[in-house]
């Protein structure tokens, strides 16, 4: 009895702070501005509901400026920045992409299904975008990936807990393709279509080999289609409104941007959206 009060308790609670309203992948917070420092105990509650839900999307913030976009990323950890820094980025950690190659970089994240950072030891632990500029077409897609684990075959799901995926940069990091979340311990994935060098099958034991260039294009495509084939009841489509700012568990979602997300400004609007990742935390492992 005493157990259920303290979870009332705590609901009540984070009512109070503000509301959640849930979507297909993740939930709508309404009541909060951004522009305001939560408390010790809000922002407790922030990370716990990030952690139980994945993408929390603040509603209704208008444009949040590039240097509180920064600050609110440092709730969460030390924003890094590997990327390209746009002329007219508001700030050196803000990655500022666009349709527009004068108001931002173009072509960002239409290489594949992936999560950010790949590349590095340790990859992105969180993602926070905000839209600056809202075009009338041009949604971010999104996926829950233990989910799409836990909907292989077991053959399949074997096959993929073998294999380990080797990053395109010269010299990068070997992660397991399936691995451990380090927070909620679910069954998560450490993937990039685009930026793919090879596998590696059977890490560490006897069997350990690198795929050649053709085994590793049909390993590719094989996520994707298993990724496509469950398009209607995984996959998340958000489609922008102003003043949306949102922040995702980078280690539990893959992304991947819609084509419309690079049509022209006369046919579907400018599109500007401001992005910080933080620092990863953890390089991915089979068990924590």
């Amino acid at each position: 009895m005493l157990s259920f009060l303290l979870k009332l308790c705590k609901h009540s609670m984070r009512a109070a702070m503000y509301e959640l309203k849930p979507i297909q992948l993740g939930c709508e917070v309404f009541g909060f501005d951004l522009l305001t420092d939560p408390s010790a105990e809000m922002m407790e509650q922030i990370k716990d509901d990030l952690a139980r839900h994945r993408i929390l999307v603040f509603r209704n913030q208008g444009q949040v400026p590039g240097k509180r976009h920064v600050e609110i990323s440092w709730w969460f950890g030390e924003p890094e920045s590997t990327f390209y820094k746009h002329p007219k980025s508001p700030d050196p950690d803000v990655f500022r992409v666009s349709n527009d190659p004068k108001e931002g970089c173009t072509g960002v994240g239409r290489t594949g299904w992936h999560i950010d950072g790949t590349f590095q030891q340790a990859p992105f632990s969180y993602s926070l975008y905000h839209m600056w500029s809202v075009p009338k077409e041009g949604d971010t897609i999104f996926l829950p990936l233990n989910e799409l684990i836990e909907g292989l075959s077991s053959e399949r799901k074997g096959r993929w807990e073998r294999l380990y995926m080797i990053s395109d940069r010269r010299g990068g990091p070997v992660h397991p393709l399936i691995y451990s979340h380090p927070i909620t311990k679910k069954k998560t994935m450490c993937f990039h279509l685009g930026m793919t060098e090879a596998f590696m099958w059977d890490k560490g034991t006897s069997k350990q080999r690198i795929t050649c260039p053709q085994e590793t294009a049909e390993i590719l495509q094989e996520i994707e289609d298993e990724i496509e084939k469950r398009q209607k009841h995984l996959q998340y489509s958000h489609k922008w409104e102003v003043g949306d700012f949102m922040i995702s568990d980078n280690l539990a979602v893959g992304h991947f941007a819609s084509p419309q997300t690079q049509h022209p400004v006369g046919e579907v609007g400018l599109r500007v959206l401001h992005r910080t990742t933080i620092k990863g935390f953890y390089p991915p492992q089979k068990e924590y």
